[in-house]
């Protein structure tokens, strides 16, 4: 081994299995390492540093050991200010550029660290002025300085929370089982306990929502105030519209028998809803007064619904052109703490390639294959259910309800009297 580099990793390595990792990809790639230095942590809340000497058998050899040491967050102890190149091009970038993770980022400009605002995975680094932002390739602009190579740019990867939680940490988890009161339970008052810290949840659903007679479940809790994005396509908004003009959904009523002419019903919720003009023209009107997307305008809530090809109409609100829905949909995911995924694959995975790995992520799906692919997306703190969403949605409001009725009568402490 005829090259060598010093990294160093600082934080909860051992419990992270961070270190671990480390040194199983030096091997797995037929690299060779000496620990140099060890700092371990004493306490759950102490933090560990070491200093590892990384052997190559050559400068291109050693170079593709350092990539992926660093999205683990190793870093070069000897770390200059990062590189960039110019974009000769709108859409086409230096080579050699940096491809970000979901993980936070940092870059090191003029000797101090910047963060990297709205990072997530796959796209670039432009500095401009002592601010760096994660870029996608198409907002690539000719002239922008765009960061090249590792050097300079600082990870920081995933790492076990200091306190127990519902979410497990780089499990992957996947239930395939019917969820039980208790699983219900715990994600209920993770979700109360979010908001009521102040933090925002999405939601992120497709027609089964619908079909399976869960949308006033889901409709109670926008209008409770435990949603605050709402990302679907066409179809959830349609069939939702549907069910509340017509009393159907795919031609259906809501006990599941077929209604005669009834597949043309969607057809003339569009037709009610192009007439009116708008979703919230109709809901001005009087026509629509109940439902998934009237408790969505009504509450005020971002909701963005991103069209398709197979879309029917599509409704006056679906962003048809699909560049500008997945960026409405990143601006919406902003200050996301939570996301709850329901009944789709192809919007869940397009979230998912959105957030960053803290993100707390549940995902519902009656197909195992759907929640496995999902719950495979980089997120550190992921929970997966194979369940029917008609069944775990009215659960999930009832204990809702449930946990926050508690919290309200939790503060009546005096034993000469009756708490309501």
């Amino acid at each position: 081994m005829s090259e060598i580099a010093d990294i160093e990793l600082e934080g909860h390595l051992i419990d992270s299995l961070i270190l671990t990792r480390v040194l199983d990809k030096v091997m797995d790639m037929g690299g060779e390492f000496e620990i140099k230095n060890f700092s371990i942590g004493q306490r759950k809340n102490d933090t560990s540093h070491v200093q590892i000497t990384v052997m190559g058998e050559d400068p291109a050899h050693l170079d593709r050991i350092l990539l992926e040491l660093h999205a683990l967050g190793a870093r070069l102890v000897e770390m200059d200010d990062a590189r960039t190149g110019t974009s000769p091009g709108d859409m086409v970038v230096p080579r050699g550029f940096y491809s970000t993770t979901n993980h936070p980022t940092y870059v090191r400009y003029q000797g101090s660290w910047v963060a990297v605002e709205n990072n997530h995975m796959d796209c670039l680094i432009v500095l401009d002025d002592g601010h760096a932002t994660c870029t996608p390739i198409g907002h690539i602009k000719k002239g922008d300085r765009v960061v090249i190579g590792t050097a300079g740019v600082k990870v920081v990867p995933p790492e076990r929370p200091r306190e127990r939680s519902f979410f497990g940490f780089m499990s992957n988890e996947v239930s395939s089982e019917r969820p039980s009161g208790e699983l219900v339970r715990q994600l209920a008052a993770e979700i109360v306990r979010t908001k009521e810290a102040g933090g925002k949840i999405a939601v992120v659903c497709g027609p089964a929502v619908i079909h399976t007679g869960a949308a006033p479940a889901l409709a109670r809790m926008i209008r409770e105030g435990y949603v605050d994005v709402l990302l679907a396509g066409n179809a959830v908004a349609v069939h939702d519209i549907e069910r509340q003009l017509f009393g159907t959904s795919l031609g259906m009523n809501c006990a599941g028998n077929a209604i005669s002419g009834g597949h043309r019903n969607h057809l003339y919720a569009i037709s009610e809803i192009m007439a009116s003009g708008s979703i919230k023209n109709a809901i001005a009107e009087g026509k629509l007064k109940g439902g998934i997307m009237y408790e969505a305008i009504m509450r005020g809530i971002a909701f963005i619904l991103a069209g398709s090809i197979r879309d029917d109409g599509p409704l006056p609100e679906v962003i048809t052109d699909t560049v500008k829905a997945k960026d409405a949909m990143d601006r919406a995911l902003r200050g996301v703490d939570m996301t709850i995924m329901l009944g789709t694959m192809l919007h869940s995975i397009a979230v998912g390639n959105l957030l960053p790995s803290f993100v707390k992520t549940i995902c519902v799906d009656i197909n195992p294959a759907t929640v496995t692919k999902l719950m495979d997306r980089g997120t550190a703190q992921a929970i997966g259910l194979v369940t029917d969403i008609g069944t775990f949605l009215p659960q999930l409001a009832e204990e809702i309800d449930r946990q926050r009725a508690g919290a309200e009568a939790a503060p009546c402490q005096d034993a000469n009297r009756l708490c309501t």
